[in-house]
């Protein structure tokens, strides 16, 4: 037991050391994307906006916070609708992917979700017909996507998970193609929760990794992504172009708290170990890191002992920045919002702006990307997240 709490620093170090990691029997590639975030509708909006370091945090008006400690968060304006952005996010995927009506038709939908946000206020009557599945089934049927239908909650991670899932899945040839989506719009329930528990940064800004941060802050965020299988053999796709590869993913739980990570960052660097070992990539071959980076004392000094311990001494060197800084914690939706930006990066080649910056932690020594512009040449970028529970998540995207 005191080995499963406390293994070594070598046990997860290099994925070379590792053994026993089962293999998709095929490569997994993304031909659709689609994102919405507090710069608006469109993954362009988006990448200009964490790509020149640019916030996305103004005074939230959609509901009443003149009572909490903090006011702001990266909202779009107005009063947007979850179910409409999550139909609007996959359609836009599926055009982009080319799929007809017959494959759309034919296509799983694995959908990261917080809940239906009309849940909270349903009557007891009525609350079996607002749950998460309950929801998961009026978008896929706005979708017009296959009713093979999975609706994942879990926290952070929860968009994280759905495309490893879906990834082994393809890889292993059980699905030709599936549909990732998630959605969260910042409500007052959770913003209340996150305010009361002080987690929220009272300076307005989140600044992952820096000297001085005080917290996070919330966004919205709806994605989606549609995985296939590669045909292999050189055949390329007719439809349309790959946007990029899925080389590898990786999960792992630690179980350390309820809500605090564990210090060693052991679970994270499990979760990037085996994602580096299913696409057989060292660690030297990753050219950026987009980190969960949430902007909390705790969570920032795990993250970067996480990077160490998996990635050894090319943690110091390989840039890292973590995109909440732009874009805000997008809850369950944030893993899905941050693969995109990082296959975009890559497919760019410049690195996305860790924003809020002040100064040096010695807890977090990591090679962070502070000025715009900055180029990145490398083949493979890595996205990593934690959730509550000691849950965590790493995926590997690699150029077409």
């Amino acid at each position: 037991m005191a080995e499963l709490l406390a293994p070594s620093r070598a046990a997860v170090q290099t994925p070379a050391a590792r053994t026993g990691v089962r293999r998709g029997s095929g490569r997994v590639v993304i031909t659709g994307a689609s994102a919405t975030s507090a710069f608006g509708p469109g993954v362009e909006p988006l990448m200009r906006a964490v790509l020149d370091g640019r916030p996305g945090f103004r005074t939230v008006r959609r509901f009443d916070v003149s009572g909490r400690r903090v006011d702001v968060a990266a909202v779009l304006p107005g009063s947007p609708v979850l179910g409409d952005e999550l139909a609007r996010a996959i359609d836009e995927a599926c055009d982009a992917a080319g799929l007809s009506v017959a494959q759309r038709a034919d296509c799983p939908l694995f959908l990261a979700i917080h809940g239906d946000p009309r849940l909270a206020r349903a009557a007891d009557s009525d609350r079996s017909s607002h749950g998460a599945d309950a929801f998961a089934t009026t978008v896929v049927r706005r979708s017009g996507l296959s009713e093979q239908v999975r609706t994942y909650t879990s926290a952070c991670v929860a968009a994280a998970t759905g495309v490893a899932d879906a990834a082994a899945m393809i890889a292993r040839g059980r699905a030709a193609r599936i549909a990732v989506a998630a959605g969260y719009l910042v409500d007052a329930d959770q913003f209340a929760l996150f305010d009361a528990g002080r987690a929220l940064a009272v300076d307005g800004r989140v600044r992952p990794f820096s000297a001085g941060r005080s917290g996070l802050l919330l966004g919205d965020g709806v994605a989606a992504v549609v995985l296939e299988a590669d045909p292999g053999d050189g055949v390329r796709f007719k439809r349309t172009p790959v946007i990029g590869r899925l080389a590898g993913w990786g999960r792992a739980g630690d179980a350390y708290h309820v809500c605090r990570p564990r210090p060693d960052g052991v679970g994270l660097a499990r979760a990037v170990a085996a994602a580096l070992e299913r696409a057989r990539v060292q660690p030297d071959e990753i050219g950026y890191v987009n980190a969960h980076g949430s902007g909390t004392p705790h969570s920032d000094e795990a993250e970067a002992a996480a990077l160490y311990r998996a990635l050894g001494e090319w943690a110091a060197k390989v840039p890292v920045s973590s995109t909440k800084s732009v874009h805000g914690q997008a809850l369950e939706a944030g893993g899905l919002l941050e693969l995109i930006v990082t296959l975009f990066a890559l497919r760019a080649g410049t690195l996305p702006v860790n924003a809020g910056y002040l100064g040096p932690d010695e807890a977090c020594r990591l090679n962070l990307v502070l000025e715009p512009g900055t180029a990145m040449g490398a083949e493979y970028a890595l996205s990593v997240n934690s959730a509550f529970g000691g849950a965590n998540t790493a995926l590997l995207v690699g150029a077409p």
